[in-house]
């Protein structure tokens, strides 16, 4: 499945609802079905469907956007379901679990990669800032049978807040034990995962006595570690797909590297510059 860098800007639309009809067109062209796209209201709707990697599953994700011009901030919403009801709101689909993720009315910078069971996006916005989305499936460690509908749903804020790109306590979904970041689990439950390696505090140099001992490169060669999903005892229960730790040494922003012919992209925490602000994305083709 493929990969789009480009920009949208406010030339014909404000520059959110056009990043809106960008994932629309996107998904629609590369084996997601759209179920709902509206824009004959303020905040516009896009409810989505994937096969997954058998072509037989169903996997259902939404956007939409938010906005107030007097607060000036024009966001999109991530979100995962369960199901889809048409007569249902975006909200209130079944299952539904939202995530906000900060964009712009102007200039939207944005690498979307997508695969037939997840959609991933970074923005850059305003100042600038970097924003990440992530919703879909991700890669178990069990049996379909043992974990049938393993969904992820990541944005940048809890729900769907009222905040700017400017607002600065926000941050990535992939550092883990946050509320921006939820995995549906078997009893129908929504939970908040810790990430590998941040969930690791001896790897990623944050625990006591332990700054020298961070992940850098090897003779400026930069190794991908998975982000994998755990609680804080003894369970790990998958990886991300297609989304990976970087270190941020000797390393920056919108940088592209290349393994075994496979093109990724290295995107920041906001506008975090630390070692362990970055990650890489995996441009799907």
């Amino acid at each position: 499945m493929p990969h789009e860098i480009g920009f949208v800007d406010d030339s014909a639309q404000l520059a959110h609802y056009a990043m809106l009809e960008k994932i629309r067109d996107f998904a629609a062209a590369n084996g997601w079905e759209v179920l709902r796209y509206d824009v004959s209201i303020a905040n516009r709707e896009l409810i989505l469907k994937g096969v997954g990697y058998s072509g037989e599953e169903e996997i259902f994700v939404g956007f939409r956007t938010y906005q107030n011009a007097d607060a000036d901030y024009y966001n999109l919403v991530a979100a995962g379901f369960t199901g889809y009801v048409a007569g249902n709101p975006f909200d209130n689909q079944p299952g539904a679990m939202l995530s906000g993720v900060p964009a712009h009315n102007q200039r939207i910078d944005y690498w979307l990669t997508l695969n037939p069971q997840r959609i991933a996006l970074a923005m850059k916005v305003g100042t600038p800032v970097y924003e990440s989305a992530y919703v879909g499936k991700f890669l178990p460690y069990a049996r379909p049978s043992q974990y049938p509908y393993p969904l992820v749903c990541a944005g940048m804020l809890s729900g769907a807040p009222a905040t700017r790109f400017s607002e600065t306590n926000h941050g990535m979904p992939y550092k883990g034990d946050r509320a921006n970041m939820r995995m549906r689990f078997n009893d129908g439950a929504w939970r908040t995962p810790h990430c590998y390696p941040w969930g690791n505090s001896f790897i990623t140099g944050t625990a006591s006595g332990r700054n020298n001992l961070r992940l850098r490169d090897t003779g400026g060669i930069y190794h991908l570690m998975a982000i994998e999903l755990h609680d804080d005892s003894a369970n790990m229960w998958g990886a991300l797909d297609g989304i990976f730790y970087i270190s941020g040494f000797n390393n920056a922003v919108e940088n592209t590297l290349t393994i075994e012919g496979v093109n990724y992209t290295v995107v920041q925490d906001v506008s975090r510059t630390g070692h362990n602000d970055y990650y890489a994305m995996r441009l799907d083709s």
